[in-house]
């Protein structure tokens, strides 16, 4: 049975100091078969890596950089040699789209060449979740619905992305306790039948684990909705930004995708989906 870990971070996401071979050397003692390198790119709240180096201590004060992308590449590639007969190594990213940084993600996508990219909601009109920028001055089911508009506004126009990351993120950061999912079901229902539609997928993500969230991420009641729907696409990634979250719950993910009615997991090679019988 194919394990992969298909969502991992390392020093070159503004919120990790994890080595990228270190991260490698963990998911070989695991026994993986397959990881995906998927570190942070979010326009809008984050500065260019070269911009970013440009400026003196002071100006850098609050301010974080998106990937350096030729260190970054260059450095999966190098990996990818030294350990290709010990693991497979694939090339993806983490894009937080927002609608009015598509045009951004755009030239970015079609500067490189990707394995894999995870599509992610991490902030909406530029305010983060985390921070409760966001969330502030607004009702539980105001932030709620304009989480998922948002994420239903930019798949409408923005396909070059595998995959959907944790789909239901908002919840990790609501202090409000967790929205009704029969609440947000119809547009839920829009977003993953465009997902479908276009050939693309959902992750599961298992952060949900060690946040000690009460369900999985997505819910349960989205992969049961997927799943009713034809979805079919699934990757599994632990969200890692450190060595003891690799490959973290990936088997148990299996099990209870199995439970749900699906039959197979995906890779990805040149962001075309690989199917893998559970």
């Amino acid at each position: 049975m194919m394990i992969a870990d298909y969502h991992m971070h390392t020093y070159y996401s503004d919120d990790s100091q994890y080595e990228m071979e270190e991260a490698v050397k963990k998911a070989i003692s695991l026994g993986l078969h397959e990881i995906c390198f998927t570190d942070h790119v979010d326009y809008g709240i984050k500065l260019e890596h070269d911009d970013y180096m440009r400026l003196s201590d002071e100006e850098r004060k609050n301010k974080v950089a998106n990937v350096d992308y030729e260190h970054y590449f260059e450095e999966i590639h190098h990996l990818q040699e030294k350990y290709k007969d010990q693991i497979t190594i694939k090339q993806g990213m983490e894009f937080g789209i927002q609608t009015h940084t598509i045009p951004a993600f755009s030239t970015l996508f079609n500067a490189y060449d990707f394995d894999f990219i995870i599509l992610s909601c991490h902030q909406v009109e530029d305010k983060e979740f985390w921070t409760q920028d966001f969330q502030k001055g607004r009702s539980q089911q105001d932030y709620n619905e304009r989480y998922y508009q948002e994420i239903l506004n930019v798949i409408k126009v923005y396909k070059d992305y595998s995959v959907l990351g944790h789909l239901d993120l908002l919840k990790r950061y609501d202090l409000e306790g967790e929205y009704p999912f029969e609440k947000t079901k119809d547009i839920i229902t829009k977003i993953l039948k465009i997902v479908i539609e276009d050939g693309k997928g959902i992750e599961i993500n298992t952060s949900s684990f060690y946040y000690g969230l009460k369900d999985l991420m997505p819910s349960k009641n989205i992969l049961k909705l997927y799943y009713e729907l034809g979805g079919t696409i699934l990757t599994i990634g632990s969200d890692s930004h450190k060595e003891e979250q690799v490959g973290a719950h990936i088997k148990e993910i299996q099990e209870e995708l199995k439970k749900i009615g699906f039959k197979q997991i995906c890779t990805f090679d040149k962001m075309k989906p690989i199917f893998h019988d559970l």
